[in-house]
């Protein structure tokens, strides 16, 4: 399962930054346009909102984790790129640690 764990993490974080340059490269770098984008319709505040409410129920668990690996660089790395990438590359190093 690590290396599954591993490969989607990279795809995880792949996919979305493609769909990210797409954005930037049609609008520029103005993050307040990309923001109000992730909630330009309904479909799109939707899955915004799954995203935020299912992001924050994986920092909480995180974080109530006593043992395991540090949940900081996977909550940066939930904002940076998102949940497809953080989950999964978290789900590896836990799997990591354990042998």
């Amino acid at each position: 399962m690590k290396i599954l764990y591993l490969l989607l993490a990279i795809v995880g974080a792949l996919v979305p930054y493609l769909f990210f340059f797409q954005h930037f490269a049609v609008y520029g770098l103005d993050l307040g346009f990309f923001v109000q984008s992730l909630f330009a319709n309904g479909a799109a505040a939707g899955f915004t909102a799954d995203l935020l409410i299912s992001s924050f129920v994986f920092w909480l668990y995180m974080f109530s984790q006593r043992e395991g690996p540090s949940p900081w660089p996977f909550v940066v790395l939930n904002l940076a790129i998102g949940l497809s990438c953080a989950l999964p590359a978290y789900l590896y190093a836990r799997a990591r640690r354990s042998g």
